[in-house]
């Protein structure tokens, strides 16, 4: 890949010069089955231009599912940016929206003098939060039926996309095609060190070059990039295929595990993503993901080896395990072990001590 940038042919990509960046947006846009696609620093960066293309009138309405990554993780830049209103809907737990309160909340609004004026809705596929939920095809069909009938379009925070494409065994223009626009990063299981495309129809794109350039996203020289994101692009099918047979392997390894301290939902890990859930109140999430990051020379002993691996604490009750290119089926071994390690460690303390938690004298209840 670094081999690919420092030989990629460069232009002005500000001027549309960039040979490099054209060959890759027009890749992108034969994958996804558009008419255009415009490549972007961020995927961030390509959501919110989509919000401010779809949705131009300030104190205009945006659905999306709580938990969406555009609502929680971008900064409220819909808001503070696009002067957007998001109506934030409670998801289900494979990461879709009730259709029944999405039309409820739509017709609430539609025509109203009192509501903000609905737009959009926004999806996002594989869904962060839910585990790396696969949206549904009949699902997509549903909501741009639905949204068809008032007059919303429909964005596809689609950062994950090609996960969804392979885990679903469709070309991700079968996905696409229910959006009026969709977002692909290049910098998550793609592996590329930064970049991200927005493609919809061709009105769209041009008005988004205009939002990128707005938002400081206009780059010179951006072959450099463009040519890591295109080599991971070509490679996606292999890479990703992996990274979803290892995150499964390691389910697997913890739920065999049957420990009492954790367990994994086999039936959610769709793609690369697993979803550990803790049963008691200690070790907390944090506590595992530093045991996990750690390495003593009791392991090291024990084991034959140090192993470090890295994972996010994501709730009060759960830790979240994301596989990527750079890690190796042997890694995923290595990584079961280390768990296996670890909750028979917090096994053995948790018998000396039942509240290891707690502070010292604290009164037994």
């Amino acid at each position: 890949m670094r081999r690919a940038m420092a030989r990629a042919a460069l232009g002005d990509d500000d001027y549309g010069e960039d040979p490099t960046v054209n060959e890759l947006q027009q890749a992108a846009a034969q994958l996804l089955g558009t008419e255009a696609a415009l490549f972007v620093p961020t995927a961030t960066m390509a959501n919110l231009i989509a919000v401010m293309c779809h949705c131009p009138r300030r104190g205009a309405q945006l659905l999306l599912g709580r938990d969406a990554h555009l609502h929680v993780y971008e900064q409220g830049g819909a808001a503070q940016v696009a002067g957007v209103h998001s109506q934030a809907l409670p998801e289900l737990p494979d990461g879709t929206l009730d259709l029944e309160q999405l039309e409820f909340t739509i017709r609430q609004a539609h025509g109203s003098r009192y509501h903000p004026r609905p737009e959009l809705v926004c999806l996002e596929n594989t869904h962060s939060s839910a585990g790396g939920r696969a949206l549904p095809l009949s699902y997509l069909q549903q909501v741009r039926r639905l949204t068809g009938r008032y007059g919303l379009r429909v964005h596809m925070d689609g950062a994950r996309l090609l996960n969804a494409a392979v885990a679903q065994g469709v070309q991700p223009a079968h996905i696409a095609q229910h959006c009026d626009s969709v977002s692909l990063c290049f910098s998550k299981g793609l592996g590329a060190p930064a970049g991200a495309v927005l493609a919809g129809r061709r009105e769209l794109v041009s008005e988004a070059w205009r939002m990128r350039k707005l938002l400081g996203g206009g780059l010179r020289q951006a072959g450099v990039l463009a040519a890591a994101a295109h080599m991971g692009l070509q490679r996606a099918g292999t890479t990703l295929r992996r990274d979803h047979r290892n995150a499964r392997r390691f389910a697997q390894g913890v739920q065999e595990l049957d420990s009492p301290l954790c367990s994994v939902d086999l039936a959610a890990v769709e793609t690369n993503i697993v979803m550990v859930a803790l049963k008691g109140s200690w070790p907390s999430p944090a506590e595992l993901c530093a045991r996990m990051q750690a390495v003593s020379e009791e392991e090291v002993a024990e084991t034959g080896h140090a192993v470090s691996v890295l994972l996010f604490p994501w709730s009060s009750h759960s830790l979240r395990a994301v596989w990527h290119c750079d890690v190796s089926d042997r890694d995923t071994e290595l990584a079961t072990n280390k768990m296996r390690f670890v909750l028979r460690k917090c096994q053995e303390r948790l018998e000396q001590d039942p509240a290891p938690g707690s502070p010292v004298g604290a009164a037994e209840t």
